[in-house]
C-alpha cells in the first residue's frame, strides 16, 4: 500500500461507534478531541478501491481532509504486546517527518453523522484500542437482510442504550 505511520489528527474531532461498534469520525468542526490513527500513502487506484470498500458513493463515510501532525512519542497498541525494534525505528522516523500536516480521511456520512452522536450519548473515543473493539460486530455476523446504513437507522430509531 505504500508508507504508513501513527499520527494524531490535529483538528478535534469526535469519534463514536454504535450498537455494532463500528469507528466513525464525526465531522463536527470545532468540537471533539484528537484522536490517534494511522496514515497511509495509497496509489489512484488503491483510493479508487478504498472508497468502494467504504461506500462513499453509497452514503456509508465521506472523505474529507483532515490536518495531522506525527504523535511526539510512539503509541500503544492497546494490546499489551511489546513494539518490536523495527516498529520503534519506524515509528520515530515517521513521528520525526513534521511535513505530513494534510491527509483525507472517512467521516461518518453527513446524513447520520448527528443522529449517531446523540443516540451514543454524545460519548466518543480518542483511540480504537482493544476496549473499543469488544463491542464490535463482524461484517459476517450481522444480519445479511440489512444494509450498513439499514443497520445504522435502526440503531437510530432503537430506544436502548448503545
Amino acid at each position: 500500500m505504500g508508507d504508513t505511520g501513527v499520527v494524531e489528527e490535529e483538528e478535534e474531532l469526535k469519534g463514536g461507534g454504535g450498537a455494532i461498534q463500528v469507528p466513525f469520525l464525526l465531522n463536527f468542526p470545532g468540537a471533539g478531541q484528537r484522536v490517534i490513527g494511522e496514515l497511509y500513502a495509497v496509489s489512484a487506484r488503491a483510493l479508487a478501491r478504498m472508497d468502494e470498500l467504504e461506500g462513499t458513493n453509497r452514503g456509508h463515510y465521506q472523505r474529507l481532509p483532515i490536518e495531522v501532525e506525527p504523535a511526539a512519542t510512539a503509541l500503544p497498541d492497546g494490546d499489551g504486546d511489546d513494539h518490536h525494534e523495527e516498529e520503534e525505528e519506524e515509528e520515530k522516523r515517521v513521528n520525526n517527518n513534521t511535513s505530513i500536516r494534510w491527509a483525507e480521511a472517512y467521516y461518518a456520512h453527513d446524513s447520520y453523522a448527528e443522529g449517531m452522536w446523540k443516540r451514543n450519548g454524545e460519548k466518543g473515543f480518542s483511540n480504537y484500542t482493544h476496549q473499543e473493539t469488544k463491542g464490535y460486530v463482524k461484517r459476517t455476523e450481522r444480519p445479511s437482510h440489512l444494509s450498513f446504513l439499514d443497520q445504522i437507522q435502526l440503531f437510530l430509531s432503537s430506544s436502548t442504550s448503545p
